[in-house]
């Protein structure tokens, strides 16, 4: 582009931001535009009390939804083998992380879709066809959520808590508290997912070795072992069909 042209379309730039401005108050008395106000006025009765309220809570659960979607469902555990599975093939960015988060992401939505079609039968649509109340809904939808923490929680990891909590010892899991059980079910996705990471690793570490010692062997001291044993290692997870054992081992662990 020369300079001409350069001036031409600065110039038709300039023109027509004037030009905006000279009818932008002629559009605004044809056409009024919008306006939107916030403001905080008296309470008629105690339901607008209530409604508020509600919305401040409503807000509050969007805004912890993350956290939620992260440490209530299988997204941890899914989460964290990928990112052994990668360190363990010594890809650095490959897959990269914005995808590994995605397909974990899809995965959760598959894993959990039985407890999300549970909730949606046994307490969204009672709650919304105003058959149940609010909080007859909120018990509802957090059975099978319990449900699924308990099936992966560890009793040791719950007894721990329970201790440390100074809460008696349950008769049943239903006596068990909500914010005694969420940290045990952390604590528990951690430990799984290290075991399976841990196992990944072993088939890499001993392709890692071997290669190091035929280097060794050879005299090739200052050639990194890394940059030999990373095809080898690529090709015997395509050989073995690695992303289908895997993705199948980690939904499996959660029948």
């Amino acid at each position: 582009m020369n300079i001409n042209n350069y001036k031409k379309i600065k110039k038709y730039i300039i023109t027509g931001i004037l030009i905006f401005t000279l009818l932008m108050p002629v559009i605004a008395h044809s056409q009024p535009l919008p306006k939107v106000t916030i403001g905080l006025d008296q309470a008629q009765k105690p339901g607008d009390v209530a409604v508020t309220l509600q919305i401040i809570l409503l807000l509050t659960i969007l805004s912890l939804a993350p956290a939620l979607l992260i440490m209530l469902t299988s997204f941890t555990r899914v989460m964290i083998i990928f990112s052994f599975l990668r360190h363990a093939l010594g890809t650095q960015q490959a897959p990269p992380t914005q995808v590994m988060v995605g397909l974990a992401l899809f995965l959760t939505v598959f894993i959990m879709s039985p407890v999300w079609q549970d909730i949606n039968t046994n307490s969204l649509q009672p709650y919304l066809d105003q058959r149940i109340s609010q909080k007859q809904a909120y018990e509802t939808a957090l059975v099978p959520i319990r449900n699924f923490m308990f099936k992966q929680t560890r009793e040791k990891d719950l007894g721990l808590f329970l201790k440390i909590a100074h809460v008696p010892k349950p008769n049943d899991y239903s006596e068990v508290p909500t914010h005694v059980l969420i940290p045990a079910f952390i604590i528990s996705e951690f430990r799984i997912a290290f075991q399976i990471g841990f196992l990944l690793f072993i088939p890499f570490l001993m392709l890692d070795m071997i290669v190091a010692s035929v280097l060794m062997s050879m005299g090739m001291m200052m050639l990194p072992p890394v940059m030999i044993s990373l095809p080898f290692k690529l090709l015997l997870f395509v050989l073995v069909d690695g992303w289908y054992l895997v993705v199948e081992s980690i939904i499996m662990g959660f029948k």
